[in-house]
């Protein structure tokens, strides 16, 4: 019997540029697997864990999604992009000569416990059954709702502007690029999020992941 086709968790550590159905479906290449899905998006440019689920491991995905999250990244000072991050050039800077280390450790305590976040246009949030990128990039004007997440720890790692490294455990659904460019308005400046990977999911590590280069296909025992 196919052990994937019965169900496996798989842990990828998803490649720079790829997309999370570009994994999902590479893994459902190599491991024939009928049902595959992946329990909580990145965006293309982030990278890290990718928790990959087959089989009747498939039911789990909704669980595994709704756990808490950590990531590290870096923000970029002075300048917002319409995406929130590399993906788009910049399109406004400013001057940053006046942000200090201490002004910056302040506004983290603004981004910490129960805060409200929109979501990016460029998003894969629905607005009427479209989503939100498709609209934004054919220029349709469309507003995405304020809800509530928690960040539960927010930790400036280095500061080195325009870049600004962090750490950060938050709760599902949250945009660490709508933090980004939330972080910027903050301080009356701009910002976007300059580089992400995603370092733990509940009680997955991203330390225990494969890249998918090094991802074998287990044979079941006896073969």
């Amino acid at each position: 019997m196919n052990i994937y086709e019965e169900g496996r968790v798989i842990l990828i550590d998803k490649p720079y540029r790829w997309t999370s159905f570009d994994v999902v479906k590479k893994i459902r290449n190599l491991t024939r697997a009928k049902k595959v899905g992946h329990a909580g998006t990145l965006d293309p440019l982030a990278t890290g864990l990718l928790i990959v689920c087959t089989g009747k491991f498939t039911k789990q995905i909704s669980l595994i999604q709704d756990a808490e999250k950590e990531y590290t990244g870096t923000i970029y000072m002075g300048a917002v992009t319409a995406s929130y991050d590399r993906e788009m050039e910049e399109e406004q800077t400013f001057d940053i000569s006046n942000i200090t280390d201490a002004l910056i450790h302040q506004t983290v305590l603004k981004f910490t416990g129960k805060i409200m976040q929109s979501p990016p246009l460029h998003s894969a949030v629905k607005v009427n059954g479209k989503r939100a990128y498709e609209m934004a990039r054919r220029g349709e004007q469309h507003v995405l709702e304020a809800k509530q997440v928690t960040v539960s720890e927010f930790e400036i790692t280095g500061i080195a502007l325009p870049l600004i490294h962090f750490r950060i455990v938050c709760s599902k659904g949250t945009y660490i690029r709508s933090i980004a460019n939330d972080f910027g308005k903050s301080l009356n400046n701009g910002a976007y999020l300059f580089d992400l990977c995603r370092t733990r999911i509940g009680d997955y590590f991203l330390k225990d992941a494969k890249t998918m280069d090094l991802f074998k296909v287990e044979e079941p025992e006896g073969n």
